[in-house]
């Protein structure tokens, strides 16, 4: 399934895919801002991309004017960090590579998925976090209708 707009397209992640994936998520500053370590080879990339991103409720953010995988978008079940889901309330996880920060695209790419399960599915609702030194990611939710419930307790994986 491909959900597309005029500046960017959500598709599936493919395996060759791997080395662009690796390129934004090896920087430093991009996986521990959403919650994850830097990569460190492609061929972790790749099995990221086998083991985490191959699915159906999970897409490559692909800037359309060069067709470059530039971050991810999608949802899955709630985690056990402390958020307050829900029963069986989808958790919403994505992120950008730095070269594209400030750009508005997390906002788009979230909006078009919303508005795609919205359309497809019987989902209502979602919940999603962001870390305290992360606030651009909060202020992509709140543009998406997200709100704020309190602040809670989460240890982030070291560098």
């Amino acid at each position: 399934m491909e959900i597309e707009s005029e500046r960017i397209l959500l598709r599936g992640w493919r395996e060759e895919d791997a080395p662009m994936l690796y390129r934004f998520a090896s920087d430093p500053d991009v996986g521990p801002r959403a919650g994850w370590l830097a990569h460190t080879t492609v061929d972790e990339s790749r099995e990221v991309i086998r083991t985490v991103f191959l699915n159906p409720t999970t897409w490559a953010i692909v800037l359309k004017s060069n067709g470059l995988p530039i971050g991810a978008m999608g949802y899955g079940p709630s985690c056990n960090c402390g958020l307050p889901a829900l029963d069986g309330e989808p958790t919403v996880g994505y992120w950008v590579a730095k070269p594209y920060w400030g750009l508005g695209i997390c906002t788009e790419a979230l909006r078009m998925m919303l508005d795609h399960v919205r359309r497809t599915t019987d989902i209502r609702s979602f919940v999603s976090g962001h870390f305290v030194d992360n606030p651009a990611s909060g202020r992509v939710m709140e543009k998406c209708g997200f709100e704020p419930t309190g602040e809670f307790a989460h240890r982030r994986p070291s560098p």
